[in-house]
């Protein structure tokens, strides 16, 4: 049944699964990345193919048979025809995706590698799992001597299974983040190249800041010294304008989330924050970073706002997105808390707005601090959240819980009365016609977004989203089991590789969701296309 130590039926699966491995994601994927997904996919075809012959055997009552040579010809010629024909199909997948995308780069040469690229992966990973496989044969033979071969067989199985689960989790996962975790603290205490220390009061790090500059971190120190002027704002708005303030802690600013939090209040108190008509409570995302878009389209809408962040992780996001979620949740609720207690004790008519923002992991963070639509509506003055996670709680529940016949792309939650979703907020928000009064909630995110529709289940089970007709910036997907899933795993650390508009790269469409949010006066059309154009060229 074995050729070169390979099984047909292995074989099968592993070339069926390389040819779906094609089949288009969310984002455009290089030869580099196409290689490694289909190695990989191949591997999991490879392993299920074996698994099924195993099984049929079983219920077949029947032992291991040889391989008439004239089935390996067959497959040979088969797979051969399979896979050049999904890999054309593969290539002209992946042009009409950049294409949509507006993306010209194409390197030829690791298309051409790509096929290579997979047959390497797959032969590792196929080393591996016989590996695995030679060390559940000798955990069995060695349980034999003491108990029965049917019990020895299911020990084996589970103690060859457990040691590689802690070997990945605990071995080479946390490894993996240790070293990430020491490498970006060395870039945490890196300045960017242009940022000089604030010579306003106005500014953490500042004259009279209560945080030292040094302790602000890279991406705090590019937060406090960067932004609008009043002067740039007036230009943009027509209307006069006050100096932004930007408070901030850094890690290395206190010993822990709720000492750091306090601190940042305290010198966004200190710089006259609280004086302010609008103020803003930001969740970071893994290092530290506020999306310039973000921060500089509320600060233009406002005139005279104050806004207030902290970092809880070294990490850029996508990595703190898979290991470090606790200390996203601790530092959004720990900001928000010491926000809100020294608000509520300023007298009603003295309160700035309240409002609340978050990107990525950083709207992970800043939900924690709710319950969820009322809590949100009631403590808030509105709200804006932008390429949530797929498992975000409250993100989850709006979701889930939408109104009949409205698609996951772009739900309806409760005739859309407090919380809205939107792919660009340029265009009326769904649902139309409905009132939306009162405080508000609101959802960016692409329809190409992999991290918005990255979860887990896409191993087992076809979400809505793929079912669904897909969003414009979106082809066609077909779920296939495993191989969606690492497909849009591949699709993650290349989230914000595209143009702006795009996966994970929210720019100028901010501008507009913040206008729907906060609803400014006097702010007309021909200002938010200013707006837009300014955000966009940032």
């Amino acid at each position: 049944m074995t050729r070169a130590n390979l099984t047909l039926p292995g074989c099968w699966g592993a070339v069926i699964f390389a040819a779906v491995s094609f089949t288009p994601s969310l984002l455009p994927r290089g030869g580099l990345l196409q290689g490694i997904v289909c190695g990989i996919t191949a591997a999991i075809g490879y392993g299920l193919g074996v698994l099924a012959a195993w099984i049929w055997r079983a219920f077949a009552d029947r032992g291991v048979r040889a391989t008439r040579p004239r089935s390996w010809q067959v497959f040979a010629i088969s797979a051969a025809v399979l896979l050049a024909v999904s890999f054309g199909l593969g290539q002209y997948w992946q042009y009409e995706i950049r294409r949509l995308m507006g993306i010209d780069e194409y390197n030829i040469a690791l298309v051409v590698a790509s096929p290579f690229i997979a047959v390497l992966l797959f032969g590792l990973l196929l080393m591996a799992g016989r590996g695995v496989r030679r060390l559940y044969r000798w955990l069995a033979r060695t349980l034999r001597r003491w108990i029965g071969p049917r019990a020895a067989a299911v020990v084996g199985w589970a103690v060859a299974a457990a040691t590689v689960y802690l070997l990945l989790t605990g071995v080479l996962l946390q490894g993996l983040s240790n070293a990430a975790d020491a490498a970006f603290s060395v870039r945490d205490t890196i300045t960017e190249e242009g940022v000089t220390q604030p010579t306003t009061g106005l500014r953490s790090g500042g004259p009279g800041s209560v945080v030292p500059w040094d302790t602000l971190g890279r991406e705090g120190r590019t937060f406090a010294a960067s932004g609008p002027s009043a002067d740039d704002i007036e230009r943009v708005v027509n209307h006069a304008a006050q100096e932004p303030i930007r408070a901030y802690a850094g890690l290395e600013s206190a010993e822990d989330a709720e000492t750091q939090a306090r601190l940042a209040v305290d010198d966004l108190a200190r710089a006259g924050g609280f004086d302010r008509a609008d103020l803003l409570v930001i969740t970071t995302t893994g290092s530290g970073w506020v999306d310039p878009a973000l921060i500089d389209s509320f600060e233009y809408l406002s005139g005279d706002s104050a806004a207030v962040a902290m970092q809880y992780s070294y990490l850029p996001s996508w990595i703190s997105y898979l290991v470090d979620q606790s200390k996203a949740r601790e530092a959004g609720r720990a900001l928000f808390d010491a926000v809100y207690e020294h608000w509520i004790g300023l007298p009603a008519d003295a309160r700035p707005r309240l409002f609340v923002a978050g990107e990525s992991l950083g709207s992970f963070g800043g939900e924690t601090a709710f319950s969820g639509e009322f809590d949100l509506r009631n403590r808030t003055a509105g709200t804006l959240f932008v390429g949530p996670p797929n498992f975000n709680t409250l993100f989850r529940e709006f979701s889930d819980h939408r109104d009949s016949g409205s698609p996951e792309i772009q739900p309806v939650y409760k005739q859309g009365r407090t919380v809205r979703f939107a792919s660009d907020a340029i265009a009326e928000i769904p649902p139309g016609g409905q009132p939306w009064e009162g405080n508000r909630v609101l959802y960016l995110m692409h329809g190409s977004d992999p991290i918005v529709w990255w979860s887990p289940n896409l191993i087992f089970s076809e979400p809505d989203w793929i079912s669904e007709p897909p969003g414009e910036d979106v082809l066609d997907m077909v779920w296939i089991p495993f191989v969606t899933f690492w497909q849009i795993t591949a699709d993650l650390p290349f989230s914000t590789g595209v143009p702006g508009g795009f996966g994970h790269k929210y720019t100028e469409e901010q501008v507009d969701a913040w206008h729907a949010v906060m609803r400014p006066e006097g702010v007309t059309p021909d200002v938010l296309a200013t707006l837009r154009d300014t955000i966009g060229k940032d």
